[in-house]
């Protein structure tokens, strides 16, 4: 820090404990002064031969019969008006970043210029200014800091406007060209070896300004931030970066401190400023998380909602980059879902208009579809996230699953995890409704190890299982032909809407007695080792069903059986239909289902 001494006569003002303040001479004092509560006692000489203010007010207290004078709204208060007195005096008094301008500003009010005294305290400190603090980085941050408690006399003594400028300029230097001192404490990556550490040490990089201006109060870092835009010399990239370092060290993290009554109006302002500094260009310059969590601070501090609307549109430009833990924004009303689910689902129809505008995105076709199937992944995770919310109703479930289109589900796995989670969440949905949620998945886009889950998963509506099962024993047979497929397919659809209506009818308890007798009766308990161990991959209501509807296939027609081979993760399902009875055994089991 850079710092300049005044004077050479040894300080000799005491105080007395309290708020009298006076200086040890021979002589006796003439004058007093009052700045605030303090009262000084002081000599007329040393003080009227350099404030041409303090010359007319003493005249003035003099015509008045008082030796008493008051000095009101003194800058700097009691503090500066010492150090005016000091130098007066010719005492020692040490200037740096932190009283510069305090002292400045006191000067000025005395009004302490060349016209009373050649080297008069004005003078001396603007060459301190100009020659030394200004030159220095770090000491023209500090100076601009000290000046907000002095306005408006730092303002109209344009000391604010010369330290940003100066501070504008350094930042705008080329970091080969960076010989002074300034902060940087971000920590290297991992892959980072010693020798890189040691070439780094000697290399300057390009956001080297950031962590040093972030100590600036809001107002003048906005003020600080708008000139440098305004010089036109930093990139989006970089004026981003700023702006995330800056609400990082300013924002608490906790929901408490963000709302809490001492700090919400400050939170409010620091977010509404920061969101007026993001760069011009709305496609670059923050990065999606970053603005997601601007958005929460937002929705909790109650911003203005044209700022709100400002960060929905950024974010929904770049939406397929987000996570799912950045999508989780608080409801904002109490008793609704745990999440703004409304909002997700509105960010999301944003993105869709501008990924379907390609002269807005500006993308090809490859690298769109890879941006759809990175948004699927992300709504499917979502869906899965907040389908444990017992609030989150089945309407806006289906509303946000269905706000993508199918492209941007390459598999249907993670819509499955999402509805299985939600059935096991919301036991007591409708068979209406859960006919709604699986509607939504495509059972011949889900994996093996989805479709063994399936297959076994009580949750699920007995069509759904059987379309799993069917698909299922289409690959493993691979070779039937797509009509015999199909006719078989709406067969065992029909029969499955049978066996649906009949379990609604009849528990699953007394259904599973009912089939166990009726299977005793006529044989069919009996089966090879190789079906049991098979069955073993299906609960007993799948396969049991399965088994049934598989017969209606027709007498005499054989699929045949297959051991699909797989990884560890994968193990394969082998499904092998019962061999049809004689006409009477078949009808004897149909009646036994209707």
């Amino acid at each position: 820090m850079k710092f300049m001494k005044l004077g050479s006569k040894p300080d000799a003002f005491q105080s007395d404990g309290g708020n009298i303040r006076f200086v040890v001479s021979e002589l006796p004092t003439d004058v007093i002064v009052r700045v605030g509560e303090v009262r000084f006692f002081l000599h007329k000489f040393p003080l009227l031969s350099k404030s041409n203010r303090l010359q007319a007010l003493v005249l003035k207290a003099g015509e008045g019969g008082t030796d008493e004078i008051y000095l009101h709204d003194f800058p700097g208060g009691p503090k500066a008006f010492e150090i005016c007195s000091k130098f007066c005096y010719g005492m020692t008094v040490t200037l740096n970043a932190y009283n510069v301008v305090t002292s400045r500003c006191a000067a000025e009010y005395l009004e302490m210029t060349e016209d009373v005294e050649k080297g008069n305290l004005i003078y001396k400190i603007e060459v301190f200014l100009n020659s030394s603090v200004l030159r220095s980085w770090k000491d023209s941050i500090i100076v601009l800091q000290t000046t907000k408690s002095l306005l408006p006399w730092s303002e109209e003594l344009k000391v604010v406007g010369r330290c940003i400028d100066c501070i504008t300029t350094k930042t705008s230097v080329e970091p080969a060209s960076v010989t002074w001192s300034y902060t940087y404490n971000r920590k290297l990556t991992a892959s980072d070896d010693i020798t890189e550490t040691e070439k780094r040490m000697h290399r300057v990089p390009n956001d080297w300004w950031i962590e040093d201006i972030c100590e600036l109060d809001v107002d003048l870092y906005k003020r600080v931030m708008v000139a440098l835009k305004m010089k036109g010399r930093m990139s989006s990239d970089m004026i981003g970066e700023a702006l995330k370092a800056y609400a990082v060290r300013w924002l608490p993290d906790s929901y408490d401190a963000l709302v809490a009554d001492d700090y919400m109006k400050r939170n409010r302002i620091l977010v509404e400023t920061v969101i007026y500094l993001l760069p011009s260009d709305k496609y670059s310059g923050c990065s999606c998380r970053f603005l997601l969590k601007l958005l929460k601070v937002v929705i909790l501090v109650g911003a203005r909602d044209p700022l709100k609307e400002e960060l929905i549109d950024r974010i929904s430009m770049q939406l397929h980059k987000a996570s799912v833990k950045d999508l989780l924004i608080p409801a904002k009303s109490s008793g609704d879902t745990i999440y703004d689910v409304n909002l997700v689902r509105i960010l999301v129809g944003k993105f869709m208009m501008q990924v379907g505008s390609t002269h807005h995105m500006n993308i090809a076709d490859e690298s769109e579809n890879k941006t759809l199937l990175a948004l699927g992944r992300l709504v499917d995770g979502y869906l899965a996230e907040i389908a444990c919310d017992s609030n989150l109703s089945i309407s806006s479930f289906v509303d946000l699953a269905e706000s993508i289109p199918d492209a941007a589900r390459s598999d249907h796995d993670g819509l499955y995890t999402a509805i299985d989670t939600y059935l096991t969440e919301h036991p007591n949905v409708t068979k209406a409704d859960k006919k709604r949620i699986c509607g939504l998945m495509d059972v011949k886009k889900l994996s093996t190890e989805a479709s063994i889950h399936a297959a076994q998963n009580e949750r699920l509506p007995l069509r759904v299982v059987v379309q799993v099962l069917f698909f299922e024993q289409l690959k493993a047979a691979g070779g039937a032909s797509a009509a015999t497929n199909d006719a078989s397919h709406d067969s065992l659809m029909n029969r499955a809407a049978s066996e649906e209506d009949w379990e609604g009818r009849v528990s699953e308890q007394l259904g599973s007695s009912k089939i166990k007798a009726d299977e005793c009766r006529h044989g069919d308990g009996k089966k090879s080792v190789k079906d049991k161990s098979s069955s073993l991959l299906l609960p007993s209501r799948s396969r049991r069903i399965f088994d049934k509807l598989w017969v209606g296939k027709g007498q005499g027609e054989t699929i045949k059986s297959s051991e699909t081979s797989g990884s560890s993760q994968s193990p394969p399902i082998s499904v092998k239909p019962v061999e049809a009875k004689s006409s009477g055994s078949s009808r004897h089991m149909r009646n036994s289902i209707s």
